[in-house]
């Protein structure tokens, strides 16, 4: 569809880059950028990016000139092309960060962290939904590394937030803009994709929801994600 309208397809793998299947040839992606932070599990401070030769055209022929010295794809292009045209220096540690962790994800097999990020959301999204809550992407589009939990009208989005963090070190985020206070973002990612952070997670939130105006069935969320491990 975007390509019938002359518009490039951009796809945003910041949480899902080493986590989720990404074909970018086979799905006709023009450009795909990633973060080192998240399913990479590096340091954060680098965007790993692919551009096919469809958006190298576009940013060759653009009319403005990018403002951004640091961010000028062109000149990073001439550079890594042969001309070695002096670019901005990049952090040699995170450079080296992330060829380490890349290695670890292809020692474990792209198929196999694939699998396990999968698992491990569906255990979690089977054991917010036992507890009465839904989630609020519709099934099919959910990310496995990410899970958006919708929260009932009442119900107090910082006050489950905060006690996550202060009572058990957990920390999830909140919705923006119009999603704002209405629900919470659990990120399973790298090495916090296992059993384990499932299972604390869950039993967390059964302790603090009912003092944030939600009362879950209390055990049946970890008897759900239990059920989702032994298939």
């Amino acid at each position: 569809m975007t390509h019938a309208h002359g518009a490039l397809f951009v796809v945003d793998a910041v949480c899902g880059l080493g986590g989720v299947p990404m074909y970018v040839d086979e799905m006709k992606i023009d450009a795909c950028y990633g973060g080192s932070q998240k399913c990479l599990g590096a340091l954060p401070g680098l965007a790993p990016v692919t551009l096919n030769e469809r958006a190298v055209q576009v940013i060759k022929n653009r009319k403005r000139p990018v403002q951004s010295y640091y961010l000028d794809l062109q000149n990073l292009h001439r550079y890594w092309n042969g001309d070695h045209t002096y670019h901005h220096t990049a952090c040699s540690n995170l450079v080296y960060g992330v060829r380490e962790a890349v290695r670890i994800a292809m020692e474990e097999g792209l198929e196999a962290r694939w699998e396990r990020h999968q698992l491990n959301g569906d255990a979690v999204k089977a054991g917010i939904e036992a507890m009465g809550l839904k989630i609020l992407t519709k099934p099919g589009y959910a990310l496995s590394v990410l899970t958006a939990v919708s929260l009932p009208e009442g119900v107090d989005e910082l006050a489950i937030r905060k006690g996550l963090l202060e009572e058990y070190s957990i920390e999830v985020g909140g919705g923006f803009g119009p999603l704002k206070g209405r629900l919470i973002r659990i990120g399973l990612m790298g090495y916090n994709s296992c059993r384990k952070n499932v299972d604390t997670v869950l039993a967390a939130l059964e302790h603090v929801l009912p003092r944030s105006g939600f009362t879950p069935q209390v055990g049946a969320a970890l008897a759900a994600a239990d059920s989702v491990y032994k298939r």
